[in-house]
């Protein structure tokens, strides 16, 4: 699937991409304890969108990599798309 045929509300989505940018990581409290997290800039040929990075992901990658994005779903918010890998995705780095 491209980038630009997400659309809010999608579920069971799988893309690939290079992570263009990576936003400074944030240390947040949810429910299951402290955590961190970051948005990266994920693009294809076809657009962009904002994928949201926590903990382990974001020690597995940097600017420049290509990534495969399995079972994600998408959500907006203040109006703008964002890429969820959530705990039934995958997140996995192309060699």
């Amino acid at each position: 699937m491209k980038i630009s045929e997400l659309k809010r509300g999608m579920r069971g989505v799988n893309v690939s991409g290079k992570i263009e940018e990576i936003s400074e990581v944030r240390r947040v409290n949810t429910r299951y304890g402290p955590a961190r997290v970051a948005d990266a800039k994920l693009t294809d040929d076809s657009g962009s969108i904002k994928l949201t990075l926590w903990n382990e992901q974001l020690d597995n990658v940097g600017v420049g990599y290509e990534v495969d994005i399995e079972n994600g779903y998408i959500t907006e918010f203040r109006g703008e798309l964002q890429l969820n890998v959530g705990k039934f995705g995958k997140l996995s780095v192309k060699k």
